[in-house]
Protein backbone atom coordinates (compact mmCIF):
# COMPACT_ATOMS: atom_id res chain seq x y z
CA UNK A 1 0.00 0.00 0.00
CA UNK A 2 1.53 3.20 -1.20
CA UNK A 3 -0.42 5.58 1.61
CA UNK A 4 -2.75 4.95 4.63
CA UNK A 5 -4.45 7.14 6.84
CA UNK A 6 -4.78 7.55 10.66
CA UNK A 7 -7.15 9.75 11.99
CA UNK A 8 -7.69 10.67 15.39
CA UNK A 9 -8.14 13.19 18.52
CA UNK A 10 -4.83 12.07 20.52
CA UNK A 11 -6.56 13.22 23.78
CA UNK A 12 -4.07 12.43 24.75
CA UNK A 13 -1.50 10.99 22.39
CA UNK A 14 -0.85 7.64 24.18
CA UNK A 15 1.27 4.24 23.40
CA UNK A 16 -1.75 2.65 21.69
CA UNK A 17 -1.45 5.34 19.18
CA UNK A 18 1.77 5.16 18.79
CA UNK A 19 1.15 1.60 17.99
CA UNK A 20 -1.43 2.00 15.98
CA UNK A 21 0.71 4.36 13.69
CA UNK A 22 3.84 1.88 13.72
CA UNK A 23 1.62 -1.01 12.35
CA UNK A 24 0.30 1.25 9.74
CA UNK A 25 3.94 2.18 8.92
CA UNK A 26 4.44 -1.54 8.64
CA UNK A 27 2.34 -1.90 5.73
CA UNK A 28 2.52 1.57 3.81
CA UNK A 29 5.02 3.54 1.97
CA UNK A 30 3.34 7.01 4.30
CA UNK A 31 0.98 7.34 6.16
CA UNK A 32 -1.21 10.68 6.57
CA UNK A 33 -1.96 10.96 10.88
CA UNK A 34 -4.98 13.24 10.78
CA UNK A 35 -5.51 15.16 13.98
CA UNK A 36 -9.14 16.25 14.62
CA UNK A 37 -10.10 18.58 16.83
CA UNK A 38 -12.52 21.24 18.22
CA UNK A 39 -12.51 24.64 20.05
CA UNK A 40 -13.68 23.56 23.22
CA UNK A 41 -11.47 20.23 23.72
CA UNK A 42 -10.46 19.79 27.47
CA UNK A 43 -6.61 19.70 25.51
CA UNK A 44 -5.70 21.62 23.46
CA UNK A 45 -5.12 21.44 19.72
CA UNK A 46 -1.82 23.01 19.84
CA UNK A 47 -0.78 21.06 22.36
CA UNK A 48 -1.99 17.53 20.96
CA UNK A 49 -0.45 18.79 17.69
CA UNK A 50 2.82 19.50 19.11
CA UNK A 51 3.29 15.95 20.86
CA UNK A 52 2.63 14.55 17.09
CA UNK A 53 5.46 16.98 15.67
CA UNK A 54 7.99 16.34 18.43
CA UNK A 55 7.36 12.75 17.87
CA UNK A 56 7.40 12.57 14.12
CA UNK A 57 8.77 15.38 12.72
CA UNK A 58 11.93 13.28 11.96
CA UNK A 59 10.28 10.43 9.70
CA UNK A 60 9.79 11.26 6.31
CA UNK A 61 7.39 8.40 5.90
CA UNK A 62 4.74 10.50 7.88
CA UNK A 63 2.38 13.50 7.17
CA UNK A 64 0.84 15.29 9.73
CA UNK A 65 -2.31 17.23 9.34
CA UNK A 66 -5.01 18.41 11.59
CA UNK A 67 -9.07 19.29 10.80
CA UNK A 68 -11.68 20.79 12.09
CA UNK A 69 -14.40 18.73 13.42
CA UNK A 70 -17.29 20.64 12.45
CA UNK A 71 -19.88 17.82 11.91
CA UNK A 72 -23.45 19.42 12.75
CA UNK A 73 -24.58 16.73 15.11
CA UNK A 74 -22.68 14.64 17.51
CA UNK A 75 -25.97 12.39 17.60
CA UNK A 76 -26.05 10.94 14.44
CA UNK A 77 -26.83 7.41 14.04
CA UNK A 78 -23.32 5.61 13.90
CA UNK A 79 -24.05 4.73 10.04
CA UNK A 80 -24.76 8.57 9.26
CA UNK A 81 -21.56 10.15 11.17
CA UNK A 82 -19.46 7.59 9.01
CA UNK A 83 -20.74 8.49 5.86
CA UNK A 84 -20.04 11.98 6.91
CA UNK A 85 -16.45 10.72 7.99
CA UNK A 86 -15.95 9.04 4.54
CA UNK A 87 -16.75 11.98 2.51
CA UNK A 88 -14.48 14.08 4.34
CA UNK A 89 -11.64 11.65 4.14
CA UNK A 90 -12.65 11.01 0.41
CA UNK A 91 -12.02 15.12 -0.22
CA UNK A 92 -9.07 15.32 1.99
CA UNK A 93 -6.90 12.65 1.10
CA UNK A 94 -8.23 11.21 -2.19
CA UNK A 95 -5.11 9.22 -2.83
CA UNK A 96 -5.38 7.35 0.66
CA UNK A 97 -5.65 3.33 -0.13
CA UNK A 98 -6.36 2.70 3.35
CA UNK A 99 -7.53 3.82 7.02
CA UNK A 100 -6.21 1.65 9.65
CA UNK A 101 -7.94 2.11 12.77
CA UNK A 102 -8.83 0.21 16.54
CA UNK A 103 -12.27 1.07 16.61
CA UNK A 104 -15.16 -1.02 16.13
CA UNK A 105 -16.48 2.25 14.28
CA UNK A 106 -14.19 1.09 11.05
CA UNK A 107 -16.85 -1.41 10.27
CA UNK A 108 -19.33 1.03 8.98
CA UNK A 109 -16.88 3.37 7.97
CA UNK A 110 -14.91 0.68 5.60
CA UNK A 111 -18.44 0.51 3.45
CA UNK A 112 -18.22 4.25 3.22
CA UNK A 113 -15.06 4.66 1.87
CA UNK A 114 -14.94 1.74 -0.68
CA UNK A 115 -11.57 1.27 0.54
CA UNK A 116 -10.00 -1.56 3.16
CA UNK A 117 -9.85 -0.30 6.80
CA UNK A 118 -7.10 -2.16 8.40
CA UNK A 119 -7.90 -2.89 12.44
CA UNK A 120 -5.32 -2.67 14.76
CA UNK A 121 -5.99 -4.42 18.57
CA UNK A 122 -9.16 -4.06 18.23
CA UNK A 123 -9.91 -5.45 21.15
CA UNK A 124 -7.21 -3.45 22.94
CA UNK A 125 -5.09 -6.81 24.09
CA UNK A 126 -1.73 -5.07 23.13
CA UNK A 127 -2.36 -2.00 24.72
CA UNK A 128 -5.31 -2.18 26.72
CA UNK A 129 -5.78 0.98 27.20
CA UNK A 130 -8.02 4.44 25.64
CA UNK A 131 -7.35 8.19 25.74
CA UNK A 132 -10.61 8.36 27.98
CA UNK A 133 -9.61 5.99 30.25
CA UNK A 134 -6.17 7.89 30.83
CA UNK A 135 -8.20 11.45 30.74
CA UNK A 136 -10.53 10.03 33.87
CA UNK A 137 -7.34 9.04 36.21
CA UNK A 138 -3.24 9.59 34.20
CA UNK A 139 -1.83 8.33 37.43
CA UNK A 140 -3.34 5.05 37.47
CA UNK A 141 -2.44 4.55 33.39
CA UNK A 142 1.07 6.22 33.73
CA UNK A 143 2.76 3.51 31.76
CA UNK A 144 0.81 4.20 28.88
CA UNK A 145 1.75 8.05 28.95
CA UNK A 146 4.70 8.63 26.73
CA UNK A 147 7.57 10.22 28.12
CA UNK A 148 7.27 13.93 26.19
CA UNK A 149 2.82 14.05 27.03
CA UNK A 150 3.49 12.86 30.91
CA UNK A 151 4.89 16.90 31.90
CA UNK A 152 1.44 17.93 30.26
CA UNK A 153 -0.62 15.52 33.69
CA UNK A 154 2.85 16.42 35.93
CA UNK A 155 1.52 18.07 38.91
CA UNK A 156 3.32 20.71 40.62
CA UNK A 157 3.59 20.99 44.57
CA UNK A 158 4.99 24.30 46.13
CA UNK A 159 6.49 23.87 49.79
CA UNK A 160 6.21 27.33 50.65
CA UNK A 161 7.06 29.18 53.82
CA UNK A 162 9.51 31.49 55.49
CA UNK A 163 12.94 30.36 56.47
CA UNK A 164 13.56 27.40 58.60
CA UNK A 165 10.52 25.81 57.79
CA UNK A 166 11.96 22.33 56.28
CA UNK A 167 10.92 23.18 52.75
CA UNK A 168 14.15 21.71 51.40
CA UNK A 169 14.14 18.70 53.84
CA UNK A 170 10.53 17.67 53.12
CA UNK A 171 10.51 17.83 49.07
CA UNK A 172 13.05 15.71 49.60
CA UNK A 173 10.99 13.60 51.43
CA UNK A 174 7.98 13.52 49.50
CA UNK A 175 9.97 13.39 46.36
CA UNK A 176 11.63 9.98 47.36
CA UNK A 177 8.12 8.50 48.43
CA UNK A 178 6.74 9.09 44.91
CA UNK A 179 9.72 8.14 43.77
CA UNK A 180 10.13 11.29 41.93
CA UNK A 181 12.37 14.68 41.58
CA UNK A 182 12.42 17.61 43.32
CA UNK A 183 13.62 21.75 42.20
CA UNK A 184 15.76 22.89 44.82
CA UNK A 185 16.42 26.49 45.55
CA UNK A 186 18.79 28.17 43.33
CA UNK A 187 19.43 31.14 45.48
CA UNK A 188 20.98 28.98 47.15
CA UNK A 189 23.39 27.90 44.37
CA UNK A 190 23.94 31.29 43.45
CA UNK A 191 24.68 33.52 46.78
CA UNK A 192 26.79 32.98 49.48
CA UNK A 193 25.53 36.03 51.15
CA UNK A 194 22.62 38.76 51.19
CA UNK A 195 24.81 41.23 50.08
CA UNK A 196 23.84 41.74 45.97
CA UNK A 197 22.17 43.79 43.40
CA UNK A 198 18.61 43.25 42.17
CA UNK A 199 20.37 41.90 38.67
CA UNK A 200 20.72 38.97 41.04
CA UNK A 201 17.73 38.57 42.51
CA UNK A 202 16.30 38.79 38.77
CA UNK A 203 18.73 35.92 37.88
CA UNK A 204 17.65 33.92 40.43
CA UNK A 205 13.97 34.29 39.30
CA UNK A 206 14.58 33.36 35.96
CA UNK A 207 16.96 30.31 36.67
CA UNK A 208 14.52 29.36 39.08
CA UNK A 209 11.80 29.04 36.54
CA UNK A 210 13.86 27.02 33.94
CA UNK A 211 14.82 24.77 36.76
CA UNK A 212 11.09 23.79 36.97
CA UNK A 213 10.29 23.88 33.48
CA UNK A 214 13.40 21.19 32.95
CA UNK A 215 12.47 19.44 36.27
CA UNK A 216 8.48 18.56 35.00
CA UNK A 217 9.85 16.61 32.36
CA UNK A 218 12.04 14.32 34.60
CA UNK A 219 9.45 14.10 36.85
CA UNK A 220 6.68 11.13 37.80
CA UNK A 221 3.61 12.53 38.20
CA UNK A 222 3.76 14.97 40.79
CA UNK A 223 7.03 17.53 41.13
CA UNK A 224 8.26 19.16 43.60
CA UNK A 225 9.00 22.32 44.37
CA UNK A 226 10.76 23.98 47.70
CA UNK A 227 10.40 27.61 46.22
CA UNK A 228 8.55 29.81 43.89
CA UNK A 229 8.17 33.15 42.29
CA UNK A 230 5.83 34.70 44.85
CA UNK A 231 8.91 33.93 47.90
CA UNK A 232 11.43 35.38 45.68
CA UNK A 233 9.17 38.51 45.10
CA UNK A 234 8.67 38.47 48.74
CA UNK A 235 11.94 38.78 50.00
CA UNK A 236 13.01 41.24 46.65
CA UNK A 237 10.27 43.27 48.50
CA UNK A 238 12.10 42.94 51.63
CA UNK A 239 15.48 43.92 50.20
CA UNK A 240 15.11 46.46 48.14
CA UNK A 241 11.46 47.81 48.62
CA UNK A 242 10.02 47.27 44.71
CA UNK A 243 9.40 44.05 42.64
CA UNK A 244 10.45 44.25 39.19
CA UNK A 245 8.45 43.01 36.24
CA UNK A 246 10.87 40.34 35.43
CA UNK A 247 10.08 38.84 38.41
CA UNK A 248 6.59 39.26 38.39
CA UNK A 249 6.53 37.75 34.75
CA UNK A 250 8.47 34.61 36.00
CA UNK A 251 5.55 33.88 38.48
CA UNK A 252 3.24 34.19 35.50
CA UNK A 253 4.79 31.42 33.42
CA UNK A 254 4.38 28.57 36.67
CA UNK A 255 1.41 27.93 38.06
CA UNK A 256 1.27 25.09 41.24
CA UNK A 257 -1.12 22.47 41.76
CA UNK A 258 -0.85 22.23 45.34
CA UNK A 259 0.72 24.89 47.76
CA UNK A 260 1.59 23.47 51.53
CA UNK A 261 2.50 26.53 53.72
CA UNK A 262 4.80 25.42 56.35
CA UNK A 263 3.98 27.11 59.67
CA UNK A 264 6.56 28.17 62.09
CA UNK A 265 6.33 25.95 64.67
CA UNK A 266 9.83 24.38 64.31
CA UNK A 267 13.06 25.19 65.58
CA UNK A 268 15.08 28.20 64.23
CA UNK A 269 18.52 27.08 62.30
CA UNK A 270 20.27 30.44 61.34
CA UNK A 271 22.65 30.27 58.55
CA UNK A 272 24.61 32.78 56.07
CA UNK A 273 21.33 33.32 54.45
CA UNK A 274 18.46 33.74 57.10
CA UNK A 275 17.86 37.50 57.95
CA UNK A 276 14.77 37.20 59.32
CA UNK A 277 14.47 35.12 63.05
CA UNK A 278 13.51 37.85 64.65
CA UNK A 279 10.61 38.48 62.37
CA UNK A 280 9.11 35.00 62.32
CA UNK A 281 5.31 35.72 62.90
CA UNK A 282 5.50 38.55 60.82
CA UNK A 283 6.80 37.02 57.68
CA UNK A 284 4.38 33.92 57.84
CA UNK A 285 1.94 36.03 57.80
CA UNK A 286 3.32 37.97 55.12
CA UNK A 287 3.33 34.35 53.04
CA UNK A 288 0.24 33.35 53.58
CA UNK A 289 -1.38 36.89 52.50
CA UNK A 290 0.04 36.80 49.13
CA UNK A 291 -1.22 33.37 48.90
CA UNK A 292 -4.46 34.56 49.93
CA UNK A 293 -4.37 37.92 48.25
CA UNK A 294 -3.98 35.83 44.87
CA UNK A 295 -6.58 33.58 45.80
CA UNK A 296 -4.33 30.62 45.22
CA UNK A 297 -5.72 27.76 47.79
CA UNK A 298 -3.37 26.57 50.16
CA UNK A 299 -3.02 23.21 53.13
CA UNK A 300 -1.47 24.45 56.15
CA UNK A 301 1.11 22.39 57.24
CA UNK A 302 2.52 21.85 60.82
CA UNK A 303 3.53 19.46 63.70
CA UNK A 304 6.74 17.97 64.34
CA UNK A 305 8.76 16.99 61.31
CA UNK A 306 7.33 13.29 61.07
CA UNK A 307 3.82 15.01 61.17
CA UNK A 308 4.61 17.48 58.58
CA UNK A 309 5.21 14.26 56.55
CA UNK A 310 2.73 12.24 57.02
CA UNK A 311 0.38 15.61 56.59
CA UNK A 312 1.87 16.28 53.12
CA UNK A 313 1.90 12.95 52.06
CA UNK A 314 -1.96 12.87 52.28
CA UNK A 315 -2.66 16.08 50.63
CA UNK A 316 -0.31 14.69 47.72
CA UNK A 317 -2.34 11.03 47.58
CA UNK A 318 -5.10 13.18 47.61
CA UNK A 319 -4.62 15.63 45.01
CA UNK A 320 -3.38 12.96 42.84
CA UNK A 321 -6.82 10.79 43.39
CA UNK A 322 -8.42 13.64 41.86
CA UNK A 323 -10.46 14.35 45.81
Amino acid sequence: MKKGLVFGKFMPLHKGHLALIEFALSYCDKVMVSMSFTLDDPIPAEIRFGWLHQIFDQNPRIELFRALDDFPDEGLPLTEATKMWADFIHQTFPDVEGVFCSEAYGVPLARHLNCPVVFFDLDRVQVPISATVIRSNPYQHWDFIPQLVRPYFTKKVCLYGPESVGKTTLAQQLAECFQTTFAHEVAREVLTSNEFEIEKIIEIGELQTELVKQKIGEANQVLFCDTDLITTQIYCQQYFGYVPDELKKCEAEITYDLYLLLNIDTPWVPDSLRDFGDRRAEMFNLFKNELEKRELPYVLIEGNWGQRFIAARKEVERMLRGN
